[in-house]
């Protein structure tokens, strides 16, 4: 029996796994308010009152009578616990480096890749004036610096400057301001002793490997084990009720982001393919990519859709959100909607207009995150490269990122809002929108938000992990067919599809310009499938080549989408409502009544 949870920054999640014949499987879930702020400020509460909730629903004793996790004995108690955390804001860092593009971009992709929120990036050439830097720094309380700069054997002067910035500054921990705020250099090893002088005696700095030791290489590890070490030691430790959590397991506590990153990493490796994967949270959006085997995970701090929703209308704009409305809503409703769940954020839509608005805010924080994120996945910058006369006629995507979308396998989903959502439909369309698959591209969701536990669960347990996460965590939502390319006239084939289905019949298809249309193939089925493009059209074999493929389906089924890429929208109002409503038709997302009563709204 394995008891697993998950302090999240809205919900406090408990899942209940179990050993079932010879395979490990799901049994339970439970949920409720994270209670790490005040008038509780003891996280334990909430982890009791999930945890309560899944006794209630399986019968089995977890918990003493003075709310203490029991070891396995007769029919109580569970034989490991485990768990994940993102509560009070998770693991906030602020970075620093020498070049903005260089050594501090390789800084801040190691935080990410340990799971921690990025407050800031500090560098040379930040375009700040000394005395900002330092008021920054002085007024940021970060959990932890991680401080990087230079390349071994390389000039020392600008990496203490830096470290005299931080001195000067004299930065306090987030949480508790009577310990030392942690820092991990892994800069020029040249300016060591140095650094050591001036940081050593006012803070818990600890020296790690170079993160950029040349210009060509990039070592994120060392500083990213050194991270999930203070984490643990230095602010755990210091969070409300965290030190009695600690005590009740005896496996490391893991940001809730590395044990989701873990579990997609997990997915690309066992599959052999490229892989975009986002966490969808209450304050961040975590975005992960496995692509040629290149692991990136990106936290887009304030990107949520409970407490940052507010800061999701105000990156994206109020009219972008809109967009996703297929009803007449005034711009102070919105608002007023999204800052009621900005301040109540437990709260769940009751009607459909308020469910709908939640998920025109989710696809603009989900487009947002994978912005963030492409920025950080690229090639290493400074490096000299021999170029030849072809790259003079084509354009090069390693400056942006290199991230294709046709190349892309599978894109899955995890969070409460993608877990929970009432139709599967509604997150596949919301994945949709927000990512742009291009050629042929599998969907899936994690089933009820469990990516995290089975995540920290692998490092201690990883068969138990793997059989759970095949085969009760990962729902196949099914394929969406999207041909690259700007479409022309609306109404005319985009493409044709062939399919030879498992019941061995027939079916062919048109993917027509600017409509969506829904093939029905369930979970576990496969079909045979031969796509012929529109000449001017790719769907993955170059433009008006046709594919040859295997389609998997899924819960929803096999999703042809011939919007173009990019996805664009009608200007005008009323035509885009009508586009909407036919979209969400299409793939029944929505309730038909709904539907029919925005439709109505338009004649």
């Amino acid at each position: 029996m394995i008891l697993a949870t998950d302090c999240g920054s809205t919900t406090s999640k408990a899942r209940f796994f179990k050993k079932l014949g010879n395979e490990y499987r799901f049994v339970a879930s439970g949920e409720a308010p994270t209670t790490v702020e005040a008038p509780y400020e003891d996280v334990t509460l909430g982890v009791r009152n999930a945890i309560r909730e899944v006794e209630e629903l399986t019968g089995h004793t977890l918990l003493s009578d003075d709310g203490i996790i029991l070891p396995s004995k007769g029919d109580v108690g569970t034989d490991l616990y485990v768990t994940t955390s993102s509560a009070g804001g998770g693991l906030q860092m602020m970075v620093t480096g020498v070049i903005k593009t260089m050594t501090a971009e390789s800084a801040e992709r190691a935080a990410l890749g340990a799971g921690a929120i990025v407050m800031d990036v500090i560098s040379v050439d930040d375009g700040r004036r000394t005395f900002q830097k330092i008021d920054r720094i002085r007024h940021l309380r970060p959990d932890m610096i991680l401080f990087s700069g230079g390349t071994d054997g390389g000039t020392v002067r600008h990496v203490l400057g830096i470290a005299e910035l931080i001195s000067t500054a004299e930065p306090k921990a987030r949480l508790g301001a009577g310990y030392e705020l942690p820092i991990v250099y892994a800069g020029n090893k040249d300016a060591r002793q140095q650094i050591n002088k001036i940081l050593g005696k006012k803070f818990a700095l600890k020296v790690v490997d170079n993160i950029r030791p040349v210009l060509s290489q990039e070592n994120p590890e060392p500083a990213r084990e050194a991270v999930h070490e203070l984490f643990m030691e230095h602010v755990m430790s210091h969070a409300p009720g965290y030190d009695k959590l600690m005590r009740w397991t005896s496996v490391p506590i893991m940001p809730t982001p590395a044990g989701e990153g873990k579990m997609f990493r997990t997915l690309a490796e066992m599959r052999g393919v490229n892989v975009i994967g986002v966490g969808l949270g209450g304050a961040t959006t975590n975005v992960y990519s496995v692509y040629d085997g290149k692991f990136v995970r990106t936290v887009s701090a304030n990107l949520g859709m409970s407490y940052s929703i507010c800061n999701v209308l105000k990156e994206a704009g109020i009219q972008n959100i809109m967009r996703w409305l297929p009803f007449e809503m005034d711009e102070v409703a919105v608002r007023n909607r999204l800052r009621n769940k900005m301040i109540r954020p437990t709260i769940i839509p009751q009607l459909i207009d308020a469910l709908v608005l939640e998920h025109g805010a989710a696809r603009e924080a989900l487009r947002l995150g994978f912005a963030h994120h492409k920025s950080l996945a690229r090639g290493l910058r400074g490096i000299q490269r021999q170029r030849t006369v072809s790259d003079l006629f084509e354009q090069s995507l390693e400056e942006e990122t290199y991230i294709d979308m046709m190349r892309i396998n599978i894109i899955a989903g995890t969070g409460g809002l993608l877990s929970h959502a009432p139709r599967r439909a509604q997150t596949v369309l919301m994945l949709i929108d927000a990512f742009q698959p291009e050629g042929v591209t599998k969907l899936a969701q994690d089933s009820v938000f469990m990516m995290p536990h089975l995540g920290v669960l692998s490092t201690v347990h990883a068969p138990a992990a793997l059989e759970i996460f095949e085969k009760d965590c990962l729902v196949r939502m099914g394929t969406c067919i999207a041909p690259s390319g700007s479409m022309e006239t609306s109404g005319s084939i985009a493409a044709t599809v062939s399919l030879n289905l498992p019941d061995g019949s027939n079916l062919s298809a048109e993917i027509t310009q600017g409509e969506l249309k829904l093939i029905p193939l369930r979970e576990g089925e496969f079909a045979d499938a031969e796509i012929a493009p529109r000449s001017n059209l790719d769907v993955g074999a170059g433009t008006g080549r046709p594919v040859k493929t295997k389609i998997e389906g899924g819960v929803v089924g096999i999703i042809l989408d011939g919007r173009g890429r990019p996805l664009a929208l009608p200007d005008n109002s009323a035509a885009r409502r009508r586009e909407l409503i036919k979209w969400f038709k299409a793939v029944d997302a929505y309730p038909q009544a709904a539907l029919q009563r925005y439709e109505a709204a338009l004649n």
